[in-house]
């Protein structure tokens, strides 16, 4: 074992040490930085070893307070963060003491600090809380900081796992939930014997900050998609979080409907509007599709008019140069059939200027007449459009008294979660998932 040079004078071997007996270093205390613990050594082998110990200091027994007699010291090892590069381990040479009351029941103990490591850990206190850190902050994997710290991937889940699971288990944080989200994904592609549901039902707080800002986190998981996995999450959250939500955001799927009409009356259910576009979107892919059909009898082809315009009939027309407008007219020009896919445009764009429009009374006065100026439309495709609009019409409308009320951050929190699961290449274990999940997507911070 190397010695700090200036720092320390050699240290004997293990056993009773006299307190005169060794000078320490301030500085590298407070390098190492672990709290009550004095820096004796520090050596280089496959990575960092660190040797410290506490002062000698007359210590009382924990039970009956007599003033103890030292047995003198054991090391114990542990993993710590990585320094430099490389992994670093901490020798704690601890000291042991025996109760001299005959009628004690302590008999021998040793020395310990909990936010050093805790008793039998293998890891300290800070190395757990710097992987969770790093797990949270840099979606780092398990086995990516296991290779760092320079232990198994167990090693590390065992003393992470105990910190993600009271993180979840505290109820505040469901506190000052006034905007919720809720949206699905799929979170295995095996076998659902093997892995359970593949779907799983995610949770999110989308509750806006005095700027309008949405902060959305992650509030849970639960396994399976529909109206009864809702309703039972919302039961067990209990009546004062229910009665806090204001506003309920949702894709347009009737069992998550049913269950905010069931549990959360009182709250607004808000349709979003991404996935509005989306059907109009499709709306106008399907006229055109049909039409491209009809006219010529096969699919879009280099140099029809229609295939040439597939991108740009869904662009925004302010955003469109002089060539993209001339290439629309011109298609549109080009055959009286093509009328049709004109008219879809229309009615799509028109619904996006709703969604746009600066002012939320008009942009909502503009949606309410497609509403239902949609019901007489020829064109099959739109009216069906207008149909499922008009079933949701609350829902859709709600958007523009609602402040434009969205599940954009539960589709945010979504992409977090595919990010994490590519870099981990998959889990087996839905509870471990669910716990690394609100982890990474800010429901556990």
């Amino acid at each position: 074992m190397s010695e700090l040079t200036g720092c320390a004078r050699p240290h004997p071997l293990p056993g009773i040490l006299p307190a005169q007996s060794l000078s320490y270093c301030d500085s590298c205390d407070l390098l190492v930085g672990l709290e009550g613990l004095r820096v004796i050594a520090v050596d280089r082998d496959d990575g960092l070893i660190v040797t410290v110990e506490s002062e000698a200091r007359p210590v009382g027994c924990p039970v009956c307070g007599v003033v103890a007699e030292s047995k003198g010291r054991r090391i114990v090892s542990f993993c710590d963060i990585p320094c430099f590069g490389r992994p670093a381990q901490v020798r704690w040479r601890k000291r042991r003491w025996r109760c001299l009351d005959a009628s004690c029941s302590t008999g021998t103990f040793t020395e310990g600090n909990d936010q050093v490591a805790p008793a039998r850990a293998l890891l300290t206190t800070r190395a757990a809380f710097w992987a969770v850190d790093q797990m949270r902050r840099e979606n780092a994997s398990v086995q990516s900081l296991a290779r760092q710290i320079g232990v198994a991937w167990p090693t590390v889940w065992r003393v992470v796992k105990p910190i993600l699971e009271a993180r979840a288990g505290d109820e505040s944080r469901f506190a000052g939930v006034r905007i919720l989200g809720v949206d699905e994904h799929v979170w295995h592609h095996v076998s659902p014997k093997e892995r359970g549901p593949k779907e799983l039902t995610g949770m999110m707080d989308l509750t806006r900050d005095q700027q309008g800002r949405t902060r959305a986190r992650l509030l849970d998981l639960v396994p399976g998609r529909s109206g009864v996995v809702y309703k039972d999450w919302l039961d067990g959250r209990g009546d004062a979080f229910r009665k806090r939500v204001q506003i309920a955001t949702l894709d347009p799927f009737y069992g998550y409907k049913n269950a905010i009409d069931d549990k959360l009356a009182e709250a607004t259910a808000v349709l979003d509007h991404f996935h509005v576009v989306a059907l109009a979107a499709r709306m106008l892919d399907e006229v055109r599709r049909r039409v491209q059909q009809r006219v010529h009898g096969h699919r879009g082809r280099k140099g029809d008019p229609l295939y040439g315009i597939r991108n740009t009939l869904k662009a925004d027309p302010a955003a469109l140069t002089e060539r993209q407008r001339d290439r629309l007219t011109k298609a549109f020009a080009a055959n009286d059939a093509y009328e049709e896919v004109a008219v879809a445009w229309h009615i799509y764009q028109q619904l996006r200027a709703a969604y746009q429009h600066p002012n939320p009374a008009k942009g909502r006065a503009l949606a309410r007449r497609w509403l239902w100026a949609l019901r007489d439309c020829p064109i099959k495709e739109a009216k069906r459009l207008g149909t499922t609009l008009r079933r949701w019409r609350e829902a859709f409308l709600s958007y523009f008294t609602t402040r434009g009320a969205n599940n954009g951050g539960a589709e945010a929190i979504n992409g977090l979660i595919e990010l994490a699961r590519r870099i981990a290449r998959g889990f087996r274990n839905r509870d471990n998932y669910r716990l690394r999940m609100l982890l990474i997507a800010g429901g556990l911070d």
